[in-house]
């Protein structure tokens, strides 16, 4: 019996070698969030620059509202990497709006959401590329911590703190303002100012447009009530079958 097994360990071996070799390589790409190249600057401007100020839409809509428990890793987004993360669920209650656009504007829909939970409000916009043969997707997002009225964040116009171009078969090109890590500097985002004014004007007209200042409120208001009504309402008792 001993010789057969040492024959059966160099078989193991070697097949195990071979499965690691056809295996592909795994290629990570590190994004530049806080200073962009100035090749990523112009493709950001760019993509900015073809977003509708006036956009014509058809007469389809959604509108959307539901309560979403946030997983770990939703948490981490949302915080930030350094943050410390509660062992208690986080739910979130969300708006959604969204609308299709007509031709010839370069994007065929646009989607508005709005996530609160006890901690932070973020606000995002979505607009997906009619063709997308180069951009896919442009997102633009602001936040603002939970302490004040989800009305009182959106008549304030919140500046935008992250702009994202998802493109096809190429790695996304993000700017997000950037603040020190432990303790230090943060970095010099000047260079970046005109870049998150145009954002944040194109925020602010969508959000006009979109009605957000009166839908998301009312539709939040309506995900809270559902969520109180749940947990007060009792069940009726059972009748007692008489003999």
């Amino acid at each position: 019996m001993f010789p057969k097994i040492l024959c059966v360990v160099p078989i193991a071996l070697a097949s195990a070698l071979a499965f690691a070799q056809q295996q592909p390589p795994v290629k990570v790409n590190v994004l530049n969030v806080c200073t962009p190249s100035a090749d990523e600057q112009k493709e950001i401007a760019a993509a900015l620059g073809k977003v509708p100020a006036r956009p014509s839409f058809v007469p389809d809509f959604e509108v959307a509202r539901g309560r979403s428990v946030l997983s770990d890793a939703s948490q981490m987004l949302q915080a930030g990497a350094n943050a410390e993360m509660s062992q208690a669920p986080v739910t979130a209650a969300w708006v959604r709006i969204r609308r299709e656009m007509g031709e010839p504007s370069p994007f065929s829909t646009v989607q508005y959401s709005f996530s609160a939970d006890a901690k932070s409000m973020i606000e995002t916009l979505f607009l997906h590329a009619r063709d997308p043969k180069e951009l896919v997707q442009v997102s633009i997002e602001d936040s603002a911590s939970a302490v004040t009225s989800a009305a009182s964040m959106l008549a304030a116009s919140t500046p935008v703190d992250r702009i994202k171009l998802e493109r096809f078969g190429k790695p996304s090109v993000v700017l997000a303002r950037c603040s020190g890590l432990e303790g230090g500097p943060a970095p010099d985002q000047s260079a970046y100012q005109p870049l998150f004014r145009e954002a944040s004007a194109l925020m602010g007209q969508y959000r006009n447009i979109l009605g957000a200042r009166q839908t998301v409120p009312d539709e939040l208001d309506k995900v809270v009530t559902s969520g109180t009504k749940s947990k007060t309402t009792k069940r009726p008792a059972k009748r007692r079958r008489s003999r």
